[in-house]
């Protein structure tokens, strides 16, 4: 191989590792502000009763269990992609059925989250909806930071 192809060999590897890198860490969930301010809002201002108290504790447990486990599977899904990515050097199908793989993690753990948001509504009486509601939609339209 010649040099100006050998230097644009490499370069293009180079990239795609950045990119794979890239990717990765915009796939890998973040802690995001809105659940914190969701969670507060369910505990400081709500008002909840005793045994609005109690359910919500079990949705938080049951949750947090749940969440692990999601989370674990996409940082092991942006592992494999990584691997695809460092071993076809293009869009091939190992990097194709990797991004795959990490879009089916991500949307379990968005499904999931949806869900304990959901199960965390149900437990509020109607009064406490549109404060609820309102937060929700607030964490929704924030932007990540």
């Amino acid at each position: 191989m010649s040099p100006p192809r050998l230097l644009i060999a490499a370069a293009l590897v180079v990239a795609l590792a950045l990119a794979g890198v890239w990717i990765g860490r915009l796939l890998q969930p973040s802690a995001h502000q809105g659940g914190e301010e969701l969670h507060a809002l369910m505990h400081d201002e709500l008002d909840l009763d005793a045994g609005q108290e109690r359910a919500l504790a079990r949705l938080e447990d049951d949750f947090a269990v749940r969440r692990a486990d999601l989370e674990a599977r996409l940082k092991a899904s942006n592992a494999r992609l990584a691997e695809a990515i460092a071993a076809e050097h293009q869009y091939g199908p190992r990097v194709s059925a990797a991004v795959d793989a990490t879009h089916m993690a991500m949307g379990d753990l968005q499904k999931a989250t949806l869900e304990h948001v959901f199960a965390m509504r149900a437990i509020l009486r109607p009064d406490q909806h549109p404060e609820f509601d309102a937060a929700v939609a607030q964490a929704l339209a924030q932007p990540e930071t």
